[in-house]
């Protein structure tokens, strides 16, 4: 009994973080500029995805980079229908870090299908990223 429900627990765990792992993508320069915007073909914001997206700068270095992960991970896991999860490391992906003149992290870019992408700087709460994503992005009304 004991070897089956650790070997449950293996399994499911494993299973949990792949499927976590699978709701946030990573992001190279030229995969943003195939999903999310061509800035090299047009000065004029146009997103290129039908769900909107949030998109993570950081790097691997950075301590509030790595508090923030986990929450991004589990609002992608919470969200995955309604909204798409990148993460863009600064470091690997200098062009976009220059485009987007990130000079802290962790930056998220909350960006609509219809309209001007939204900056937010530093560590924010779970309920706080919800809150922007529901509003924002998902027009849902503000929670009183």
């Amino acid at each position: 009994m004991k070897r089956t429900s650790i070997f449950s627990i293996f399994f499911f765990l494993l299973f949990s973080f792949a499927v976590q792992a699978e709701d946030v993508h990573y992001l190279t320069t030229e995969q943003f500029k195939q999903y999310v915007f061509d800035y090299t073909k047009s000065s004029e914001w146009h997103y290129q995805g039908d769900k909107p997206c949030v998109i993570d700068f950081y790097t691997t270095w950075c301590g509030p980079c790595k508090k923030l992960s986990p929450i991004m991970e589990e609002l992608a896991a919470e969200l995955c229908d309604e909204v798409i999860f990148y993460k863009v490391d600064t470091e690997k992906e200098r062009e976009l870090a220059y485009f987007f003149q990130i000079n802290s992290i962790p930056q998220i870019l909350f960006v609509p299908v219809e309209g001007m992408p939204q900056l937010a700087r530093g560590l924010l709460p779970k309920q706080t990223l919800r809150q922007a994503i529901d509003e924002v992005l998902l027009n849902k009304p503000k929670k009183d």
